[in-house]
């Protein structure tokens, strides 16, 4: 095991022998690292926290450590983070709340890049990308595929749809439709379909033609959108990526933002 001198780091932390800790690096009680993690310099990773294999974290970065809630009162809650993740400088990572869950999740594969935080009760979905400075409150769901651009605050409770994409800047207080494309350029709003990711994550070009359609009635047409949901499931078989565009609007507490 490659332990700097230092880093200070609890018996009580299970570390494999591939694991590598550097300088001035501190881990906490409760903290359970899989095969080959490298923590840089400078992290600090607060428990009880679980990360998986193969995680890649730079220096000053800050994970699993209290939560951001002035309710939170010292009640054991964790921090759960899956493998071959890069987690960039200044980079912070709370554990959940016992109102919300316990837990705060990422996923595998993620790219989180510097000075991104993560609130308390969040969920990360696998191959989804937090760009410079993105903020997320407490409980905002990000699905899998999903970018956050630079600079994005984002409401609690909020829910960043499967493949999206949102431009840097962005406020976001309602949830994000999946495959959408959603830009603050001139006032927050949806317009169009996230073409370009979904060609370079391999969808075909009649899974994407028919997204194109769902896009059109939702964003295009005269129509509300409880109206373009009805008219979309009166034409018949979409297809299951139209249908998880149509359930995720479906189940939005908060709105969807079109």
């Amino acid at each position: 095991m490659s332990i700097h001198p230092t880093a200070i780091v609890d018996p009580s932390a299970k570390i494999p022998a591939s694991c590598s800790i550097g300088p001035y690096s501190v881990v906490h009680a409760g903290v359970e690292l899989g095969e080959n993690c490298e923590l840089m310099s400078h992290v600090v990773l607060g428990g009880p926290s679980r990360f998986g294999s193969n995680n890649k974290i730079y220096p000053f970065a800050t994970l699993g450590m209290d939560p951001q809630d002035i309710t939170y009162a010292g009640e054991p809650t964790r921090l759960e983070v899956g493998d071959h993740n890069v987690i960039r400088e200044y980079v912070t990572i709370t554990r959940g709340t016992s109102k919300g869950g316990g837990v705060t999740r990422v996923g595998s594969q993620t790219l989180i890049m510097a000075y991104a935080h993560i609130g308390h009760d969040c969920f990360i979905g696998n191959h989804s990308m937090l760009v410079n400075a993105a903020t997320l409150a407490g409980h905002v769901t990000v699905e899998e595929w999903a970018v956050v651009g630079a600079l994005c605050p984002v409401h609690q409770f909020v829910r960043i749809g499967a493949h999206s994409y949102i431009g840097g800047g962005t406020t976001i207080t309602q949830d994000v439709l999946p495959y959408s494309m959603t830009s603050a350029e001139r006032d927050t709003h949806a317009y169009m379909l996230n073409k370009v990711g979904l060609q370079r994550r391999g969808f075909s070009q009649e899974r994407i033609a028919k997204l194109h359609h769902a896009f059109k009635v939702l964003l295009a047409s005269k129509l509300n959108t409880s109206q373009a949901v009805e008219k979309l499931r009166s034409e018949g078989a979409q297809g299951d990526d139209v249908d998880l565009l149509m359930r995720f609007i479906e189940s939005s507490d908060r709105g969807i933002i079109k």
